[in-house]
């Protein structure tokens, strides 16, 4: 972060500055074990903490100030709330850098591939700053936009949304100069009822473009592609450019010319819209398909950045996943290949997980250990029974489904006849443990699967310690 005195942030909130501090602040941090000298602490109040009680521990380990809603014995400036205030913050301060440097500000949202297409961004361009993780709601952007600082040339933004509105919100914060948009599937659609309502939420994304800005739109998609008229209204210099798989759809900026698998890993011509030019052949280290449409979104961001197409097709081939518990292929010192895509999961991320599994697996046992995936709203049991149809249909040697919101994929895969001992069923993590103890061989390989909130992610490090 650019060092800022504490009376810039506290105009720039609107707050009250509480006791004089004379040390520029150079970090901003909501969790105190995150903390070092020179930092401001936002103090949340959450479901289960306030982080107001750990103000203390926060001016121990180096913070020289607290944003905070109600007064502490401790410097601090003084807001109604801590949420909105930090976001006012990571506005004033995003304006400040670019008022000041040559920045880019790229901002990414879809149903799937947020992350991936962000990690892929964070190796191809240089001088770059892109969230940890999957930091991409109204607290994480802010904090994701408060680390860059004067040398950084790209920021790169995961944009997420659970509700309407959401993406107006975030883009009021960060303006953006590239808006990507990677698909409109069904995740999240609790919250908004139906395909069309999340898509015109995903869309909104577009309306966050600043004048002369860019707008990259995944053509395979019908919805996405939808929105180019929307991104090219008015007379402000807007662009759009479009991506996608030869073959699928209209006249693309950048496609994927021939693609196929190697074990698991696309393949695949990167052409630009000129065929004469050709275009770079590339072997990607993501496991999955999909991965195809991630890496043609982060190839049309470098490209729109100036970047050589046969320099972002090098930097793709060398880049691997960073986020943890995102389609990570590891062998155990036993022979058996965990597979972790348990961060998250959607209908669409879920079947492109179960293909990718029956593809990795070619010469041994594949098995599929899935969990719910959450905020699918009244199309939650159907979702979750066309899993159970899909592993049926793709031949995987064995289903595992864990908790009671997964079971309809059990049911509907033990109903489709042609399993029997195929398909298991697990009500907890612990009873899962003790069926895959008992059933792992050399040779296997497991898919572990599901939203981040049904908690299978500890299957996975489980499963990745057991021969560590």
């Amino acid at each position: 972060m650019r060092p800022v005195t504490a009376q810039w942030v506290a105009n720039a909130v609107g707050g009250e500055l509480v006791a004089e501090v004379d040390t520029r602040i150079t970090s901003v941090e909501k969790d105190t074990r995150q903390i070092t000298h020179g930092a401001l602490y936002a103090a949340f109040i959450g479901e289960r903490v306030d982080g107001h009680d750990y103000v203390a521990d926060a001016v121990e380990a180096g913070a020289v100030v607290s944003l905070v809603s109600r007064p502490v014995a401790a410097p601090h400036i003084l807001v109604d709330d801590v949420q909105t205030a930090l976001g006012a913050l990571a506005r004033a301060y995003l304006a400040l850098l670019r008022a000041e440097g040559d920045l880019t500000v790229v901002g990414i949202t879809g149903s799937n591939g947020k992350t991936s297409t962000k990690d892929l961004l964070a190796q191809i361009l240089p001088d770059v700053v892109a969230p940890v993780g999957s930091y991409n709601n109204e607290i994480g952007l802010p904090l994701t936009v408060l680390r860059a600082d004067d040398s950084t040339r790209h920021l790169v933004l995961e944009m997420g949304a659970s509700a309407p509105g959401d993406l107006s919100y975030l883009t009021r914060i960060a303006p953006l100069d590239i808006a990507v948009v990677l698909t409109v599937g069904t995740a999240h659609l609790g919250g908004y009822g139906s395909p069309d309502a999340l898509a015109e939420e995903k869309a909104s994304l577009l309306d966050g473009l600043v004048p002369g800005g860019t707008a990259i739109l995944n053509a395979d998609d019908p919805r996405v592609l939808s929105m180019a008229s929307r991104a090219s209204l008015g007379e402000d210099g807007r662009r759009v450019r479009l991506f996608g798989l030869e073959g699928q759809g209209p006249s693309l900026d950048l496609a994927a010319v021939g693609l196929e698998l190697d074990h698991g890993r696309a393949r695949f011509t990167l052409r630009a819209s000129d065929p004469e030019l050709g275009g770079p052949e590339l072997t990607l280290r993501l496991i999955g398909a999909h991965h195809a449409t991630n890496a043609l979104a982060a190839a049309s961001v470098a490209s729109v950045c100036g970047m050589p197409l046969d320099q972002i097709a090098s930097l793709l081939e060398a880049a691997g996943p960073l986020s943890p518990h995102r389609m990570a292929l590891t062998e155990r010192a036993d022979g058996v290949r965990i597979l972790d895509d348990a961060y998250n999961a959607s209908p669409e991320s879920m079947r492109a997980a179960l293909r990718a599994l029956k593809e990795v697996a070619q010469g041994g046992r594949s098995i599929a250990v899935v969990g719910e995936m959450r905020e699918m709203g009244e199309a939650s049991v159907a979702a979750h029974e066309e899993i159970g149809l899909d592993a049926v249909r793709l031949r995987l040697d064995h289903l595992l489904v864990v908790g009671e919101g997964a079971r309809p994929a059990y049911v509907s895969a033990v109903r489709e006849g042609s399993w029997g001992d195929e398909a298991g069923y697990a009500a907890t993590i612990d009873e899962a443990r003790a069926v895959l103890a008992e059933m792992l061989r050399p040779g296997d390989t497991v898919l572990v699967k599901a939203s981040q909130g049904s908690g299978l992610w500890r299957l996975a490090d489980d499963l990745l310690e057991e021969s560590a």
